[in-house]
């Protein structure tokens, strides 16, 4: 198939199958899947401006599919979304102004190569070691029916110091099962994560959905719907920029949600059959392979993502 607005031509069923892929994982996990949506689209040859703008097209599309869907079983916290996003914003500007710098001294690819593995390489094994030990003494090994906002992490203490932070304005999260918690804490959540996107890129669901569970003490399926809901916004928000650049082929984008449409509302299905533990251990190998394509770039010097 002849894409025109990138010059390129790609078989559909790739670009269906890519997408199909990235939605379920999205659906399930509350990711927007740019470490591997990026890798897939460069792999046959689009340019890397049309990369970024198109993967950002495809998220916003995936993520409102997989959102709506969380929210029809109770899954997202709008509240707590609309409050995140004004921290992301602020720290997306931040790491955007972090790269700038770098890249003025001319000595961005290690020192961001580097930070993106170590920072995927710690969530990796902080989520593994808190799932498996959750999982070890037995508890919560299904997810409840009907659901409810109970959830187990052997995490739990540091989620209750930080709810003893008591710096008001303080806020309620009924649909988090929150009864109060202090705004700087949700923008500060929210901060960390916009910086990770502004400095590392995507949309950073790898930071900020263990974040959301063991900071803010959110639920891990209302964290997962949540996240999405938070990428809805910040990846609209990236597309509409890079559409006024020129940089998104919204043609390769469509395409691609035919397949993620589908694969978004398999993987929320499947969070109805698994606890939160274990949709935690299962989220386990995702940043790994982010750090496997990042650790690859630098060995090689080819560009995947």
């Amino acid at each position: 198939m002849d894409f025109a607005i990138s010059g390129e031509v790609i078989h559909p069923a790739y670009l269906v199958t890519v997408g199909f892929v990235i939605g379920a994982l999205g659906g399930f996990f509350g990711v927007g899947g740019s470490f591997l949506a990026g890798p897939a689209l460069f792999a046959v040859g689009v340019p890397m401006n049309y990369v970024v703008g198109t993967d950002m097209a495809h998220i916003t599309g995936k993520s409102i599919v997989a959102a709506r869907h969380h929210r029809a079983l109770g899954n997202v916290d709008i509240k707590l979304g609309l409050l995140m996003v004004i921290g992301t914003v602020i720290g997306v500007e931040v790491g955007a102004q972090a790269i700038e710098a770098l890249e003025r001294r001319g000595n961005v690819e290690v020192p961001v190569g580097i930070s993106f593995t170590v920072i995927l390489l710690a969530v990796s094994a902080l989520i593994a070691w808190e799932s498996w030990r959750t999982i070890r003494q037995g508890r919560a090994l299904r997810a409840p029916k009907p659901p409810t906002l109970v959830d187990i992490t052997s995490l739990s203490h540091v989620t209750r110091k930080v709810h003893a932070i008591r710096i008001p304005p303080m806020i309620s999260l009924p649909a988090s099962g929150i009864p109060a918690i202090s705004l700087w804490v949700i923008l500060g959540v929210a901060l960390v994560g916009g910086v990770f996107a502004g400095f590392l890129g995507g949309g950073a669901g790898y930071v900020r959905m263990p974040m959301l569970v063991y900071l803010i003490g959110a639920p891990t399926h209302v964290a997962v719907g949540t996240d999405l809901f938070e990428i809805v916004i910040s990846a609209g928000y990236g597309t509409f920029t890079h559409a006024l650049k020129g940089n998104v082929d919204i043609i390769i984008a469509l395409v691609m949600h035919t397949g993620a449409a589908i694969g978004a509302q398999i993987g929320v299905q499947l969070t109805r059959h698994f606890s939160g533990p274990r949709i935690r251990l299962a989220f386990v190998p995702l940043p790994l392979i982010g750090a496997a394509v990042v650790i690859y770039k630098l060995l090689t010097g080819t560009e995947v993502g």
